[in-house]
């Protein structure tokens, strides 16, 4: 079995044509677990895997580093798009993608038949809690959550196709993200668990990041957790509608219109056969 593997500002993928399905469902977690590890594996922070779609012009499953399934993946689909044309199975600079948060329509920047620039429409943010899921009543918008006995953090918490829970912070490399990170992501308040984001604003054109992944840990950059910073962000008045973020791995842009836009490179790292 043939695969690739891909980066999005370091939050890296194993990318897998499994359109005759020869990783079937049920293996696919374990298999996941194991191709990511990093010292027994290829090591990634997840698999992606080329699906046939009735939907879209092709489908995505995506398996992060720990066999969950998450709903899509941002850096992750723009890693697909770019597998997917140079492997000449969607043969097209702009077409859908179908994933568990519906289609994301995306846009190749296309030099010497290499893909360079993937922008991705990501849809509009949902601010209601039962979409996280989230426990409770009513949009969290800049609200106290206690995360231990001596810590209360605000937090705005969305979906833009998977739960995330942002957090605006002053000094984002002072930020203790490997000990707030999980104790956030396995909060009671989160039965399904959730991403974090810790953000500090630099400007209204501007926000630095760093990313607490569920089922990955901290990773150099996620693309859904950009575009929740982002929407949060614009939600509070702290940016406007267009938006540099500078995450451990690089930039992201990302446009608020009536869907969020975002924008940002993939790359090739090497490809291999798995045994």
């Amino acid at each position: 079995m043939n695969f690739w593997k891909m980066h999005g500002l370091g939050n890296d993928f194993i990318v897998i044509d499994n359109r005759i399905e020869s990783i079937s469902e049920k293996e696919a977690p374990a298999i996941a677990k194991k191709l990511c590890d990093r010292r027994f594996g290829v090591g990634a922070d997840g698999i992606l895997l080329v699906s046939n779609s009735n939907t879209s012009d092709i489908g995505m499953r995506t398996f992060n580093a720990d066999g969950s399934e998450p709903e899509m993946c941002g850096n992750g689909t723009r890693c697909f798009a770019k597998y997917c044309y140079e492997n000449g199975i969607v043969k097209k600079e702009a077409f859908a993608i179908e994933t568990k948060a519906g289609p994301k329509p995306v846009w190749l920047t296309v030099k010497n038949n290499e893909v360079d620039v993937v922008k991705v429409d990501m849809g509009t943010p949902n601010w209601n809690r039962e979409s996280l899921p989230m426990i409770g009543q009513g949009p969290c918008i800049n609200e106290p959550l206690q995360v231990d006995e001596d810590e209360t953090y605000n937090v705005t918490c969305l979906s833009v196709g998977n739960p995330h829970c942002v957090i605006f912070v002053e000094n984002v490399d002072e930020t203790p993200v490997e000990y707030v990170g999980p104790l956030i992501e396995n909060h009671k308040a989160f039965p399904k668990r959730t991403n974090v984001e810790f953000v500090q604003v630099l400007s209204k054109y501007e926000l630095k990041i760093r990313v607490w992944e569920r089922g990955c840990g901290e990773t150099f950059a996620c693309g859904t957790g950009t575009c929740a910073s982002v929407a949060a962000a614009n939600k509070l008045a702290k940016v406007k509608d267009k938006v540099t973020v500078h995450l451990l791995g690089g930039d992201l842009q990302v446009d608020v219109a009536k869907t969020l836009l975002m924008t940002g490179p993939a790359s090739k790292v090497f490809e291999g056969k798995l045994f």
